[in-house]
């Protein structure tokens, strides 16, 4: 009877121990996306239209920030040592990087295909505004995306990159080129349109130089920041420039000082904020951004 009564625990224990033996179904974990970290907004815009879902597309600056002067901190340079792409935009644009130490297998120059049309800058200019404080303007232009052609091209070298890193995603990242390229050829044909007259034009900033190159612009520019009020040899400087060239609209990177609007009202000129979008908008995307940029200029040159 005994010997029965262990028999049947016996058994009982073995099939209480069958579910805890049978394999397990696992669930493979999903692959990681490459993560691609650009310098500036427009390459961070470019990538995320080109790349689609296939990368992880990261610009860390904090709002408020110029890119070009922006010092990350060591943690952000710790995320770009680790990122598979670093996207730079050139010309001298991210001088951080000169004192970074990134791989440079995974540096990709996005205008390194046409450093021969970089536009030298002839006299530079040290002042300070916004967080970075003081830069000087030295070395080249290096806007270059303002020119859409050159943002074509530009692009162009993320396509590449992006395939070099996703060979299998090719034919995806040349058909998301194909409509980033239709909508930037949109903004040059508008660009073309709107300043065939070669009225004369001024600058708050010398960051236009490649927009004025591509359509022939009659443009000089001043060295004013939207938060500052320009100092009275600077207004003389306008008074003595608008009687031998009496141009009536002034490009400004952002919204000046009421002040500044009003007085320069008073001679005439119009503020037309003209927004290099160098980092990430509050509101809309790059497209979105040049748009309403175009749309402020042809409304001022029909005034």
């Amino acid at each position: 009877m005994r010997l029965w009564w262990l028999t049947l625990g016996g058994l009982a224990l073995v099939l209480a121990l069958i579910p805890a033996c049978s394999p397990r179904k696992i669930t493979p974990a999903p692959a990681r996306k490459p993560v691609v970290y650009t310098t500036n907004y427009p390459l961070a815009y470019f990538a995320e239209r080109i790349a689609g879902d296939a990368a992880d597309v990261r610009f860390p600056a904090p709002p408020g920030v110029d890119p070009a002067y922006w010092e990350p901190e060591t943690s952000v340079i710790e995320a770009y040592q680790q990122a598979d792409l670093v996207l730079l935009n050139g010309a001298g644009y991210e001088k951080w990087v000169e004192r970074a130490t990134l791989a440079a297998s995974r540096l990709v120059n996005t205008s390194a295909a046409f450093e021969a049309d970089y536009i030298p800058l002839k006299d530079a200019v040290t002042h300070s505004h916004g967080p970075e404080g003081q830069h000087t303007h030295a070395g080249f232009a290096f806007t270059t995306w303002l020119d859409p052609h050159l943002a074509q091209r530009q692009a162009e070298a993320i396509r590449e990159a992006l395939m070099r890193l996703m060979p299998e995603r090719a034919a995806d990242f040349e058909e998301n080129l194909r409509a980033l390229a239709a909508d930037l050829a949109g903004l040059d044909r508008e660009l073309k349109r709107i300043t065939a007259g070669g009225r004369p034009l001024l600058a708050s900033h010398p960051v236009y130089q490649y927009l004025e190159r591509r359509y022939g612009l009659d443009l000089v520019s001043f060295h004013w920041e939207p938060d500052q009020m320009p100092a009275p040899g600077e207004w003389r400087r306008l008074e003595r420039l608008l009687k031998r060239r009496p141009a009536r609209l002034m490009l400004w990177e952002a919204e000046p000082l009421e002040e500044v609007r009003n007085r320069l009202a008073g001679y005439g000129v119009v503020v037309v904020v003209f927004d290099a979008c160098a980092n990430r908008p509050a509101q809309g995307d790059f497209l979105t951004v040049m748009r309403e940029n175009l749309a402020r200029l042809e409304r001022a040159l029909a005034d």
